[in-house]
């Protein structure tokens, strides 16, 4: 463990230094370096007495320390405030804290002077008397005790056979896909024992909850490793504590998300699509824990997507939404269909709550538009949030864009919604160059809390005199299975009309000077910004895609996900309609393109191949179209090193200062 300290950056782009008046008092926008050294709160877990919180901080790598992630802290505070403790610092990180019911904090981490792969330890509510739990050769994934506190759960991925690393080791290491592929298996532990592997060797676990009695687990699972499999053929399952039975609860092909035992164990409720093509894993399923009866509970006409669900009683369900671009706790009573409020709705977003035993409040990590997550409580009996960390205090020196929400019409009159950040320093009646940032998935949601990072710059681009806007397109999450399928077989279609209307909407209202209009975007806000580009390059000044696919039929021969992104997504395989998802590619448009472009990409993104970048950057350059090719080594289908992520947001502000100024 070790201590740190920070130093904000006061570096400010050159636009606010020739334009600003700089005094000692001067508060400065939110600089690149900023969002590169912004802490965030992730996990937070409220003790069962309710005294005591504890939570992950995910902290930046310094630019002296070696390349790597953000690294994971583990912290205890009061929940009444106080100073945080810190149980696990830098440069080792903690993950999955979870109270146990002895009063310990359990988590998980390698502390090499224990064991050189990652195990669960345990610390008292103070912080001290570190005690090791297992012992797995090849480390722990995902780990539970049973209610009873006798029982460990936990995954983790079969070892690669000796024979085999030899193999390897002499330079046999050919990939043959389908062949050679790790399972993930459930492991289970009693408190003074070895453990045992309970599940059988052809299944892949993917998530598990104990029963109340301690005798039983639900599983997520499915037949085969791989993404396709995790988000739409995974199955739940049942398995006893010795494995030796096994039965199906819900196999039929569709997402599914998060599972709950109720207290007397008689059901299960499962969030999952609500047939195969739904976007996402947003419906209210209920089940007999034998499998039968299984029912869809959503409310009828409701409006939002269930993200975390638990149990009150045996008859009523407490549910996490995102509706729109905020969050909301619900109460759903099963026998009477009544849906109540308990929290949100207003600024404050939350995508989880851990609540105390006796249900009178909650933790959770929460953020605003003014800040990122940090730690709050919120109290049933007076309705209200508290604060209780302060990660980044110096954000009281910076100046941000202020954010709302707002509605405009979409094709077909469609009510649309997104999200709104004025540029630092607006000025009434002025019109601003604009920069629009569409989410990914499709099935993103763009929230009006804090939306500020590497990839998705909102505040720097506002501190640099830009109107941001940021739509929830149809297709989006937030609103129902009816509105994130709204897109089917139209991608790049009426939704991508919804974000052209918004531009004339902020255009009649006079924000907005519609000469000087820039998009950037990651996934499939990176095909936004080709589309945009290409297809529809009158509108647009400049463009920025960041693992954005701009052919979809050499996308779906090279990614991950080729069932997820025909299915839920397009629900057409493009071998069944070929024209359909040819004219929908930017690169069938380089013809009508004359929108300067630039492209960038992670070498290592296995979700949208670099390919989709090369071959668009190689066209664009082919017809003379102003273009740039970025390629970060060792980066996924994202950025998650500091001086990555660093580039990145200043190539972005100095396109769009060259090209849409």
């Amino acid at each position: 463990m070790m201590t740190r300290s920070f130093i904000p950056s006061l570096i400010v782009s050159l636009a606010f230094l020739f334009s600003l008046p700089l005094t000692a008092d001067a508060q400065q926008p939110l600089s690149a370096e900023d969002i590169a050294n912004i802490e965030s709160v992730g996990a937070t877990v409220l003790s069962p007495n309710g005294e005591t919180i504890a939570y992950t901080l995910s902290v930046p790598r310094t630019d002296d320390e070696p390349v790597g992630t953000n690294y994971s802290e583990l912290y205890l505070i009061d929940a009444s405030g106080g100073d945080p403790v810190p149980v696990v610092e830098r440069p080792v990180s903690a993950a999955s804290p979870q109270w146990g019911d002895d009063g310990r904090l359990y988590f998980a981490a390698t502390l090499e002077e224990h064991h050189s792969s990652r195990q669960v330890y345990s610390v008292n509510e103070s912080g001290s008397d570190l005690q090791r739990h297992t012992d797995a050769d090849h480390g722990v994934g995902s780990y539970a005790w049973s209610p009873d506190g006798n029982w460990l759960a936990w995954s983790a991925s079969d070892p690669v056979p000796q024979d085999l690393q030899e193999k390897r080791d002499r330079g046999y290491d050919m990939i043959v896909v389908g062949e050679d592929e790790q399972y993930t298996r459930l492991w289970i532990q009693p408190r003074d024992g070895e453990a045992e592997v309970v599940t059988p060797a052809d299944l892949f676990v993917r998530d598990f909850e104990w029963s109340p009695a301690s005798d039983r687990l639900l599983l997520r699972s499915s037949d085969r490793p791989g993404p396709d499999e995790d988000f739409m053929y995974s199955r739940i399952d049942v398995i006893d504590r010795e494995g030796e039975k096994l039965y199906e609860i819900m196999t039929s092909p569709k997402k599914k998300g998060m599972m709950s035992w109720s207290p007397d164990g008689s059901r299960v409720a499962i969030l999952a699509g609500k047939v195969y093509s739904d976007p996402l894993a947003q419906r209210i399923w209920v089940a007999s824990a034998d499998g039968s009866d299984k029912r869809d509970y959503t409310p009828r006409d409701w409006e939002g997507t269930p993200e975390w669900i638990s149990w009150k009683n045996d008859e009523t369900l407490l549910f996490n939404a995102v509706v729109r671009s905020s969050t909301k706790l619900y109460r759903y009573e099963l026998g009477t269909k009544e849906l109540a409020t308990l929290a949100g709705g207003d600024e404050e977003i939350f995508r989880s709550v851990s609540l105390s035993a006796d249900g009178e409040r909650f933790a959770a990590a929460v953020n605003t538009w003014q800040q990122p997550n940090e730690v709050y409580t919120y109290s049933f009996s007076d309705g209200s949030f508290e604060r209780l960390t302060w990660h980044n205090e110096w954000f009281a020196d910076r100046d941000l864009g202020r954010q709302s929400s707002i509605t405009w019409k979409g094709a077909d009159g469609l009510e649309i919604e997104g999200v709104l950040i004025k540029p630092v320093g607006y000025t009434e009646g002025e019109r601003y160059p604009m920069a629009i940032l569409p989410h990914g998935g499709p099935e993103g949601i763009s929230m009006n809390g804090w939306n500020t990072r590497p990839l998705y710059p909102s505040q720097l681009l506002s501190g640099e005199g830009y109107v941001v806007f940021k739509p929830n397109y149809r297709g989006s999450g937030g609103r129902g299975t009816w509105f994130a399928s709204a897109n089917h077989r139209d991608l790049g279609g009426k939704e991508f009309d919804d974000v052209l209307l918004g531009i004339d909407h902020l255009d009649k209202a006079g924000l907005i000077d519609p000469d000087r209009v820039g998009i950037s975007g990651t996934s499939y806000g990176g095909y936004f910004s080709a589309w945009a580009a290409t297809r529809h390059s009158d509108r647009f000044a400049a463009g920025i895609t960041f693992a954005g696919l701009s052919n979809w039929i050499s996308f779906t021969g090279t990614t991950d996900i080729p069932h997820e992104m025909s299915v839920v997504h397009w629900d057409l395989y493009w071998f069944d309609n070929p024209g359909q998802h040819w004219d929908r590619s930017p690169v069938a448009w380089l013809n009508h393109a004359d929108t300067p472009l630039l492209v960038a990409t992670g070498l290592a993104d296995t979700r949208v191949h670099p390919e989709q970048s090369i071959q668009l950057y190689q066209f664009l350059k082919m017809k003379g179209v102003p273009t740039g090719l970025v390629l970060y080594p060792r980066q996924p289908h994202g950025l998650t090193e500091r001086a990555h992520r660093l580039d990145f947001m200043h190539r972005v502000a100095n396109w769009f200062n060259e090209h849409v100024k």
